[in-house]
């Protein structure tokens, strides 16, 4: 790529739920950046701030600073929920206008890169040169196109590791042991849960997925299995599991959550029921909820997470300063011994709106497990973990 000084600023913002090295991905694209175009600019909290001109200036910002927060979890500028209206796209264009930035990074999922195919479109009615870039972000690894979401392998080591320490303190003291991870409408990060398997009978022993419908009485017939087998039962189960009919488990009460009905902790306790039911109460029943834990939990990282979370951001900005054209950078595997890739463009409109779920082909037949080629997928990403000792 060129080393020429490209015209015009560079504005970058994060969206979406925060990750362990959503940082990486935003130090990338400054560091590179800093080589090929203007002035560095950042918004503050997402599109919010682009309309409100709530600015930071970052090319000015020292190395050992933006070193420090590459290798911080969370979202350094802030971040948000928030979808533009035609308005307020036509606005940012205004305001890319007297700013004269022409480079747009954003950072963030599939509706992030729903509000820069906006953005780009506005730029388009306005006739506005504005080079505009999805940068890859979000734990539930359901973009499409790209081989994976920078944020989730850290993300599914974390559930790796604490179902692995779950497995021993549930081997210590047998029971039912459920654990309930995020994913509304995709089991990705639920089914990372079967890295911390490294025995024939280490658990988890079940895991229920939101690509298959959910059903009571197999749950609970599931579990007396279970028990019989190994005397004890540890459970992953997505927070977005539902009945055939689509029934939302454990809804009794409507909790709400930024105008979303919030459903982990009901489904929970709606489980453990179930499993103390399961048991006819003869073994003890516990349950957590991982929450936001997983989304930004500092040191658990894996090294593939976080050396192309800082590749697709260093990619996207040299891409926009080369005079390239808008679209989203995405992820290419070329092998998983060791784990390699590449980066490229795709289209904006083969991301915005386009959430994946996990393939049939991940997912074992008897509706409570995962296949080998889910593993063969994943492990590559999450990286090695500890070997666990046993009498």
């Amino acid at each position: 790529m060129t080393n020429r000084k490209a015209k015009g600023k560079l504005l970058i913002a994060q969206s979406g739920g925060p990750t362990a090295v959503i940082n990486q991905s935003l130090v990338g694209a400054i560091l590179a950046a800093r080589t090929c175009t203007g002035a560095i600019l950042g918004a503050r909290h997402g599109f919010p701030g682009v309309i409100s001109e709530d600015f930071i200036e970052l090319d000015s910002q020292d190395n050992a600073r933006l070193e420090a927060i590459a290798a911080t979890p969370g979202a350094a500028l802030g971040s948000v929920r928030k979808r533009p209206d035609a308005e307020e796209c036509a606005r940012a264009i205004e305001i890319f206008r007297k700013h004269d930035v022409r480079h747009f990074l954003y950072i963030g999922g599939d509706g992030s890169a729903k509000t820069a195919q906006l953005v780009d479109q506005a730029a388009r009615q306005q006739n506005y040169a504005l080079c505009v870039v999805h940068i890859p972000k979000t734990i539930d690894n359901d973009l499409a196109v790209t081989d994976y979401s920078p944020g989730f392998p850290s993300a599914a080591r974390f559930v790796a590791l604490a179902f692995m320490g779950d497995d021993k303190d549930n081997r210590a003291l047998p029971g039912i042991k459920i654990n309930v991870v995020m994913g509304h409408h995709a089991g990705f990060l639920t089914a990372a849960a079967a890295l911390a398997r490294q025995a024939a009978d280490d658990g988890p022993h079940l895991i229920y997925l939101p690509e298959r419908a959910f059903d009571i009485e197999k749950f609970q017939r599931d579990i007396r299995n279970v028990i019989e087998r190994h005397g004890r039962c540890i459970i992953a189960a997505a927070e977005g599991i539902a009945e055939q009919a689509g029934k939302q488990l454990g809804l009794g009460h409507h909790q709400r959550d930024h105008g979303k009905i919030r459903k982990a902790d009901m489904l929970g306790e709606a489980l453990g029921e179930l499993a103390a039911e399961a048991c006819a109460g003869k073994m003890r029943v516990r349950v957590d909820t991982f929450g936001y834990l997983q989304r930004s939990f500092p040191s658990v990282v894996s090294a593939i997470d976080m050396r192309d979370a800082r590749r697709v951001g260093e990619y996207a900005a040299r891409h926009a300063a080369d005079g390239g054209t808008s679209g989203a950078v995405a992820i290419r595997r070329l092998g998983s011994a060791p784990y390699s890739s590449e980066c490229f463009i795709t289209p904006l409109a083969s991301v915005a709106d386009s959430a994946i779920r996990m393939p049939d082909r991940h997912i074992a037949a008897s509706g409570s497990d995962i296949t080998q080629s889910w593993l063969d997928y994943v492990a590559p990403l999450v990286g090695d973990l500890p070997r666990m000792g046993r009498l």
